[in-house]
């Protein structure tokens, strides 16, 4: 007996890969050079409990979590939260908006005692 073939259709998919897990290694590798006093991770994802949990109890550094998952604009989504992100985070904020993100930008040029430094074209 001949099987039809099965019916199929050709899906794209976009996403970003990868950047959870350059994340996690930067926040990790940071933290062990002792680079930062404390880490705020802009993020919904469930996948950074473990680094920041690592972080917090093996570095003994604070993480915050600012969640954006409640977005603004007429496609708002609904808001969800991240049980887990909040338990590991030292502290943790849920609903930030797109608009609390871009306000709270530096300048594109900052100067300190080394001198003036430009945050990059790419940001």
């Amino acid at each position: 007996m001949v099987s039809p073939p099965p019916n199929t259709i050709l899906v794209y998919k976009t996403e970003e890969k990868g950047s959870d897990v350059n994340l996690a290694s930067h926040l990790l590798l940071d933290g062990f050079r002792d680079s930062y006093e404390c880490a705020i991770v802009i993020s919904g994802d469930s996948d950074l409990v473990t680094p920041i949990r690592m972080v917090r109890d093996q570095l003994a550094k604070p993480v915050g979590v600012l969640n954006p998952q409640r977005l603004t604009g007429p496609d708002k989504r609904p808001e969800r939260k991240s049980a887990g992100l909040k338990a590991a985070a030292t502290f943790y904020k849920n609903g930030v908006t797109w608009s609390q993100l871009q306000h709270s930008q530096f300048p594109n040029s900052l100067t300190d005692f080394h001198g003036t430094f430009h945050k990059p074209a790419s940001w």
